[in-house]
């Protein structure tokens, strides 16, 4: 109890909330594409489960975090698979905005929010580790904090798609940003993209064109395939 009094708690505290509210942007932006096609009493689930689950994850990833970003190909790997998240986001987007909207499957979301936030959390995780200074409890109080931020801003996610579908295209190409920058981030091109910094913002903008393009080619060409 002791230490709930003390002001670096307080202080690390509000800095784990600060962090997370500058980098749950790009997450409610996947929770938000993989609730989306659900049913209207679906889409509340969906986020409290992704929401919930995604924060427990990144507890865990927080602990080991020095750990996992020390192993070579890892971010490179985990960005191909978010290359593969957007460009599947967006494609059922298209499919599904064509005529009628299909609804979507609840576990089906989850597993794609879970799979999404496990990669997009692997190069910020550290700077909340570093706010934390060690502190299993202020971490896991800081994060669990942040689930009404995550909750709040994936259901106005949802609301403004609704109203603006162009935003579904501008989240999508956000997921390929982000996935351009953690395949940058990776520990065996360090040196290069240290010598190199444009490299960094060039992979960045192909894993959004990539995302884009690849996620509206694959819907059109589906939308072929079904006409009789």
């Amino acid at each position: 109890m002791e230490l709930l009094q003390t002001v670096d708690f307080w202080t690390g505290l509000l800095k784990i909330i600060w962090i997370n509210i500058i980098l749950s942007g790009d997450n409610a932006v996947v929770i938000a594409l993989a609730a989306r096609s659900l049913q209207p009493q679906q889409q509340k689930r969906a986020i409290l489960l992704g929401s919930g689950a995604a924060v427990l994850l990144r507890i865990a990833l927080t602990i080991v975090a020095a750990k996992l970003l020390a192993m070579p190909y890892l971010q490179i790997a985990g960005g191909l698979l978010l290359l593969w998240v957007g460009v599947q986001l967006l494609r059922e987007e298209e499919e599904n905005t064509k005529n009628v909207k299909e609804h979507g499957n609840l576990i089906a979301a989850v597993r794609t929010i879970l799979v999404a936030d496990v990669v997009m959390s692997l190069d910020n995780v550290i700077a909340v580790a570093a706010a934390a200074q060690g502190n299993r409890l202020l971490l896991v109080l800081g994060l669990a904090m942040s689930i009404p931020l995550v909750i709040f801003g994936s259901a106005m996610m949802i609301k403004l798609m609704e109203r603006f579908p162009a935003i579904v295209v501008l989240g999508a190409g956000l997921i390929g940003w982000v996935a351009g920058e953690t395949i940058a981030g990776d520990l065996c091109l360090h040196d290069v993209i240290g010598s190199h910094h444009w490299l960094h913002y060039l992979a960045a903008a192909l894993g959004a064109t990539l995302v884009v393009g690849v996620g509206r080619l694959l819907a059109s060409r589906d939308r072929g395939s079904a006409v009789p």
